[in-house]
């Protein structure tokens, strides 16, 4: 009986000695764990504070290679200029233009390359636009040209070579607004294997002087970096209308912008393989140096549709409807002065007007109404509907 009750009290005893040790364990690993959270924390405490103490890097840009391992440096922001010397290896990576990171003993810590504006690399187009010739009625005369001096020397360029004839620089496209100019531009990004720059001309026209002129110049720094390229300047009279001499700032200022837009379209420095498209509701506002051959060697007018092309516009917008006994000929017709934009703006309200009746197609009155909803003459509408 006594040894019955030693038995039992030694299993409690280690029972109560196998709990202990496990709860021994389990703070183990919990202060085990908070010790190695803390050693990260403090690693990031450390690695920060030596940042705080580390002085700052400069941007400056190589003017010149005066040889035997002397650069002569300028700094941006404040255009400070030195001379500096780095060692060989470094000094055989670099060229006039390269931008270097200098400490405050003006010594060349590393090579930065081309930094573009922020503003200039959302221009660039990741993914091409989904829009193709295909789904451009009409204008075949324009969008051949356009491929010949756009799309053709990217993808086709032996044959400019076997001929021996160099290809148009640059190509302007300006017509009524609504005829299809960036409509044919997205295609050619679609169509071309190229990277493709688009932007506004408003872009261009900053406040503060050579703001302009900079992003003209990393513009084209970055089409020449992603060759073969395409240049599309949407609204172009916004920075590239005629001179004029009005004693103000701001006009100073976008001249300054078109001058360099100028240089950089026909000038010293070679182009590469970077084509130019730009588009215009104003070609009478642009200035004749913009104009001339060598920067914009093709000016094509993008015409109102004719009857044909307005055909073929109202069944590519209309393909994917339900129609009912829908006479595109006779819309074709009555749609006379009509620009590509207003007759997807025709297809489109057809369509809504059917939604509005909880009808199952789109009827011939239903694009009848429609037209009259967009026409904007109300002669030409009395006339076409009596």
């Amino acid at each position: 009986m006594d040894d019955t009750i030693i038995n039992s009290v030694n299993a409690g005893s280690e029972l109560n000695y196998q709990i202990e040790l496990q709860q021994i364990e389990a703070q183990f690993l919990e202060l085990k764990m908070r010790f190695d959270t803390l050693q990260k924390e403090n690693a990031h405490l450390k690695k920060e504070n030596n940042q705080l103490k580390r002085m700052p890097l400069f941007v400056a840009v190589v003017v010149d290679m005066l040889g035997d391992g002397v650069i002569y440096l300028r700094q941006q922001g404040n255009n400070q200029e030195y001379l500096t010397h780095i060692d060989e290896d470094l000094y055989r990576t670099l060229k006039p233009g390269t931008k270097v990171a200098v400490n405050n003993s003006l010594s060349v810590v590393r090579v930065v390359g081309n930094i573009f504006d922020a503003r200039i690399r959302v221009m660039e187009l990741d993914s091409s636009p989904d829009v193709s010739f295909d789904q451009i009625g009409g204008l075949a005369e324009q969008i051949e040209e356009v491929r010949e001096a756009v799309e053709y020397p990217l993808t086709r360029p032996e044959i400019f070579l076997q001929v021996g004839v160099e290809p148009p620089k640059g190509i302007l496209l300006h017509g009524s607004p609504g005829t299809g100019k960036t409509l044919i531009a997205k295609a050619v990004a679609h169509e071309a294997k190229a990277t493709f720059i688009r932007m506004s001309g408003s872009e261009l026209v900053h406040k503060f002087i050579g703001e302009g002129a900079q992003l003209v110049r990393e513009l084209f720094t970055l089409a020449r970096e992603r060759a073969p390229s395409i240049i599309f300047i949407d609204e172009i009279d916004a920075v590239g209308s005629i001179r004029t001499n009005d004693g103000t700032s701001g006009s100073a200022e976008v001249q300054r912008t078109m001058m360099q837009l100028l240089a950089e379209m026909d000038g010293f420095n070679n182009r590469g393989d970077v084509r130019i498209m730009a588009a215009t509701n104003r070609v009478d506002m642009l200035d004749p140096a913009l104009l001339r051959p060598g920067r914009f060697d093709r000016v094509i007018e993008i015409p109102l549709p004719d009857k044909g092309s307005r055909r073929s516009i109202l069944s590519i917008h209309s393909r994917n409807m339900t129609l009912s006994n829908v006479d595109i000929d006779l819309l074709a017709e009555m749609t006379e002065t009509f620009t590509g934009a207003e007759l997807q703006s025709v297809c489109r309200e057809a369509g809504m007007m059917a939604v509005r009746k909880k009808a199952s197609a789109i009827e011939q009155q239903d694009f009848i109404a429609a037209i009259r909803k967009i026409r904007t003459d109300p002669a030409t509408d009395e006339r076409m509907f009596t």
